[in-house]
């Protein structure tokens, strides 16, 4: 038997480290070649956007949130959209993943980015600059880039005349998220309840603070909506209309002794993508029935 010398074996280690990198390299320029045909879509509102451009064939997965259409149910769950693991997105074999701004963890995605697995980021925001933003990037993601500006454009006029027919300038409403130890968790400035509430007319009641806070007793007195939006819920344990109504704060309001209170699908009424013009009009009406 031939014993090898110590430099034979490192030349030996060294050639198969280099031959395993070239082959990375190559299945890399290889994916980024190739158009991606097994999409992993994370984020309700991406995935509204995808099917809205025609491309669903192309998704193997989608995440928790997305969950309209109804078609979108049928495809695999890989988790929540903040709650994602290596192993759950890698499961299907995707060939690129469309994610969310914010979606993680980020160990999560640094993970993803080492195996040199595409991943576009869709930014958020919540008006309708935000919305075209979404769309465009889907759109050359999925190299479609002249169906995202047809979609862009009759989501523009939706949410325009949306916008335009709603006339709720003088109503105040208070949109709560969840109560935490008795205390409202409320909206605040550059949310997507704020922007929504923006579009369709309507008054944050609360102010001073950006993203969601639990509030006091008194602030929520001074706040005096008229009306309390929440978000539908079937989950078990959730916050009620009833819970809510029956907080001593929230009964003291205007909008807790007229009991108005409107519930709307959640990512409807936050997903900021191709159903807002639909959801500015239905909220719209809702508040004005709501608060009559």
């Amino acid at each position: 038997m031939t014993k090898l010398s110590p430099l034979s074996i490192l030349q030996a280690s060294m050639g198969a480290a280099l031959l395993a990198l070239f082959t990375i390299v190559l299945a890399r320029d290889a994916m980024a070649d190739t158009v991606p045909t097994r999409i992993v879509s994370v984020g309700g509102s991406v995935t509204e956007i995808v099917y809205a451009l025609g491309q669903e064939h192309r998704l193997v997965a989608r995440d928790t949130t997305s969950n309209f259409p109804a078609e979108a149910r049928k495809l695999p769950d890989v988790g929540y959209v903040r709650r994602l693991s290596p192993e759950g997105l890698l499961s299907v074999a995707p060939d690129m993943i469309l994610a969310e701004e914010g979606a993680g963890p980020p160990e999560t995605f640094e993970v993803l980015a080492d195996t040199g697995l595409p991943i576009v980021t869709v930014p958020m925001g919540f008006d309708l600059p935000a919305i075209q933003n979404k769309i465009r990037t889907v759109a050359e993601a999925l190299d479609v880039a002249d169906a995202g500006e047809d979609l862009a454009a009759h989501v523009t006029t939706d949410v325009e005349e949306a916008s335009q027919t709603a006339g709720l300038r003088d109503q105040k409403v208070l949109f709560v998220l969840s109560m935490q130890g008795g205390r409202i968790m409320a909206a605040g400035g550059n949310t997507a309840a704020q922007g929504v509430l923006t579009l369709s007319g309507a008054q944050n009641a609360i102010a001073g603070f950006d993203g969601y806070k639990l509030v006091s007793d008194e602030a929520v007195l001074t706040a005096e909506p008229d009306v309390i939006l929440m978000m539908q819920s079937h989950r078990p344990g959730a916050v009620t209309a009833a819970d809510v109504l029956a907080h001593p704060a929230i009964a003291a309001t205007p909008a807790g002794r007229a009991q108005a209170v409107l519930q709307m699908d959640g990512m409807l009424l936050l997903g900021f993508s191709v159903r807002t013009g639909q959801a500015v009009s239905e909220l719209a009406a809702g508040l004005a029935a709501a608060g009559s």
